[in-house]
């Protein structure tokens, strides 16, 4: 179900998106096709979208479907679909006898990426799970299986099996491919100086200028080493920082899941997101 909330004046973004709407989305992009292929960071961000669209045009025609693991809100009236499909390793995750295995170096479900217009591909925060949130039991590259590995290792090897697909399949004449950067998490208060401070959990300002003092993400310097040796490089939607600074943009306690400090209220951050995609959309 897709819940959407209005932030409290809407300015910004009422009005910059009636204009988007009324004039036509497909007209001023060029999109008529938008997926968003990832996790649930891929899914907030689509939620994002799906709830400005729908509230800058409330009264339009439009159908939600979700088949499996594809979401789908349409508006007929504009020509316009933007979709979602749950996908949070991009590469194959197969079940065998001797488990769950990783296969870093193989993708064959890519077929509803195909003839659409926009893509904003997503893979990390499941790379980084463990114990009981850990959903592999071994990683395999061509023939070889193994128990361990470096867990950006073998995210380098997902993501350049990627990366050549989207080289060899994709026609950047005709589809914009993008990656959404490493959203951060507010887990340790030590990250923004406050020692004292365990989680998200009260959190109600922003961290004040352009540098954020805590932990780097490993996987930010993987997937620029990526997208760099692309044929035909994908955007990067370079969001980590701006999602660090943001500590108090995340659901807290008052998500459906306990204390969430990993996802993003809407209306929100993820606004932000999509009001640069549209801007990089706008200059085809």
């Amino acid at each position: 179900m897709i819940r959407c909330t209005s932030s409290s004046d809407g300015s910004l973004k009422v009005v910059h998106l009636r204009d988007l709407v009324a004039k036509g989305f497909y007209d001023k992009t060029g999109a008529k096709k938008i997926m968003f292929v990832g996790d649930s960071l891929s899914s907030n961000q689509w939620q994002s979208l799906a709830c400005m669209l729908y509230h800058t045009v409330p009264s339009a025609k439009h159908t939600f479907t979700r088949q499996g693991s594809l979401s789908n809100l349409s508006f007929p009236e504009y020509g316009v679909s933007i979709m979602y499909l749950k996908n949070g390793f991009l590469i194959d995750l197969v079940v065998e006898k001797q488990g769950r295995v990783l296969k870093l170096d193989s993708i064959s479900r890519y077929g509803k990426w195909e003839g659409v217009d926009v893509l904003i591909f997503n893979s990390y925060h499941w790379w980084t799970h463990s114990g009981s949130l850990q959903t592999w039991d071994y990683y395999q590259v061509g023939e070889e299986i193994y128990k361990e590995m470096a867990r950006m290792e073998a995210y380098k090897i997902a993501l350049t099996t990627w990366a050549i697909w989207v080289d060899s399949n994709i026609n950047p004449n005709k589809t914009r491919v993008f990656f959404q950067g490493i959203s951060a998490i507010h887990d340790e208060g030590k990250d923004w100086n406050e020692p004292n401070v365990r989680t998200c959990e009260g959190q109600t300002l922003p961290i004040r200028g352009q540098y954020y003092p805590g932990k780097r993400y490993a996987g930010q310097q993987v997937v620029k080493d990526v997208l760099v040796k692309m044929k035909n490089p994908a955007y990067l939607l370079d969001i980590t920082l701006l999602t660090q600074l943001r500590k108090d943009g995340h659901p807290s306690i008052y998500g459906d899941e306990g204390r969430d400090c990993s996802h993003w209220c809407l209306a929100g951050v993820p606004d932000t997101w999509n009001q640069i995609l549209y801007n990089i959309l706008l200059k085809k």
